[in-house]
């Protein structure tokens, strides 16, 4: 009897999420009809064992791209009533408006998206949400993060697994497989998949980078540019939860909640090093569910100036998101809008 090898893709996918974990639960697979996604259900559908679990598939329509939408739902379908997968299906349509287009709506259809899977996911009891992001997709975060200048979490790019409801986590099993062989394991099923024309479109800051900046790094700097940027972002992520962990454990010792929000006890907070002391301001901050997009590093720094008795620091300041940072000589009090 021959050796079949396995193919790297399935390999891969097999190591990173073993069925094992998933076989005896619900797993919601998202599914757009690209390359990525599609064989992300190949491969779970191939891998899955028996057991009491099963595979969904969930594919969003926002109708941005008129026919093409309704082809790749079409696909979708077609492509999980063969392998014998339930599909649902739901439609998040977007209109194109002077105020929202280019990334700006991409941002919009990605949030409708995740909106969508979530409550699928709770529909459905699913305990996991697989999406298709790849290693590639990753050295993009990382780099475009980098560019914005990010932080440390920000460094740690696209998390592995995240909480996305109160039931369900959010699992990206493809983050150590790259695209060259997603399509190398299309090719061998001989799978069509779908492919959206706007990838190509070097106006978003992403396209830019996937077809420009990094085929530019890796030809002129460093031909394993892509392997090294997710090695930064494996060693950021452990550095990232060694300081969340410590942040977590003073936060058990000098906060307390209040109506609205957090109060902080001062002379506890000054006590510890600084970093941990920044971070815990930022999982206190995390904790209550106020935004973070307009948090930049010079308003965290504000919010960080408030905890000293500091002639320069106000003791009341209005941060983004409308929360109120007010500080006595022994406590400072974050509350959020109405409160």
């Amino acid at each position: 009897m021959g050796w079949t090898a396995v193919p790297p893709f399935l390999d891969k996918l097999a190591a990173n999420w073993p069925a094992g974990q998933w076989r005896d639960v619900t797993v919601l697979v998202a599914v757009s009809g690209g390359a990525d996604s599609v064989a992300l259900l190949r491969g779970l559908a191939r891998l899955r064992e028996p057991g009491e679990g099963r595979l969904i598939v969930a594919h969003c329509n926002h109708g941005l791209r008129g026919a093409d939408s309704d082809g790749d739902q079409a696909l979708v379908e077609e492509l999980a009533a063969s392998l014998g997968i339930e599909c649902v299906v739901g439609e998040r349509r977007l209109e194109v408006t002077g105020g929202h287009a280019g990334e700006g709506l991409e941002s919009l259809a990605r949030q409708a998206r995740y909106d969508f899977l979530a409550q699928a996911a709770d529909r459905a009891g699913a305990r996991y949400v697989a999406t298709a992001h790849t290693a590639d997709d990753q050295a993009e975060t990382i780099l475009l993060q980098v560019l914005r200048g990010t932080g440390l979490a920000g460094l740690a790019g696209i998390p592995r697994v995240r909480r996305l409801t109160g039931g369900a986590s959010l699992v990206r099993p493809l983050l150590e497989v790259t695209r060259a062989e997603v399509l190398a394991w299309l090719a061998e099923l001989g799978q069509y998949h779908r492919e959206d024309a706007s990838n190509a479109r070097v106006d978003f800051t992403r396209n830019r980078i996937r077809h420009e900046l990094l085929p530019q790094l890796e030809r002129d700097y460093n031909p394993q540019i892509r392997t090294a940027l997710r090695r930064l972002a494996s060693i950021a992520e452990e550095a990232e939860s060694y300081l969340n962990a410590q942040a977590d454990e003073l936060l058990g010792r000098v906060a307390r909640p209040i109506a609205g929000g957090v109060e902080l006890d001062l002379a506890l907070v000054r006590r510890e090093p600084e970093t941990i002391a920044r971070q815990a301001l930022r999982r206190a901050w995390r904790g209550q569910g106020w935004p973070l997009a307009d948090m930049s590093h010079e308003k965290w720094g504000q919010l960080w100036q408030m905890t000293w008795p500091d002639d320069d620091a106000p003791a009341r300041q209005m941060f983004p998101g409308e929360i109120l940072a007010e500080r006595t000589a022994a406590r400072l009090r974050l509350t959020g809008k109405g409160c």
